[in-house]
């Protein structure tokens, strides 16, 4: 498997807090901006994941996702 740039973050003092700085890249790639949730996953291995959305929220999505697309033409006719 190909490795995959890494995206450095450097943590600062933000008042009493931490935080890190996202760059515009990293936002892009996440499809988030200013005000939105971001999740941080642990993964096996002590690994971790930033997305977007948690995986419950991604799984309802897929769920409704896959269920509109099995009564598409159904939606259709309601729409009418």
């Amino acid at each position: 498997m190909k490795a995959r740039p890494m995206i450095q973050l450097k943590i600062n003092a933000v008042g009493n807090s931490l935080g890190v700085v996202l760059p515009k890249e990293a936002l892009l790639k996440l499809n988030a901006g200013k005000g939105d949730a971001l999740y941080l996953t642990e993964l096996p291995g002590g690994e971790f994941k930033l997305s977007a959305l948690n995986e419950a929220t991604a799984e309802e999505i897929r769920l409704g996702e896959a269920f509109m697309d099995r009564y598409r033409d159904t939606f259709r006719a309601l729409a009418k």
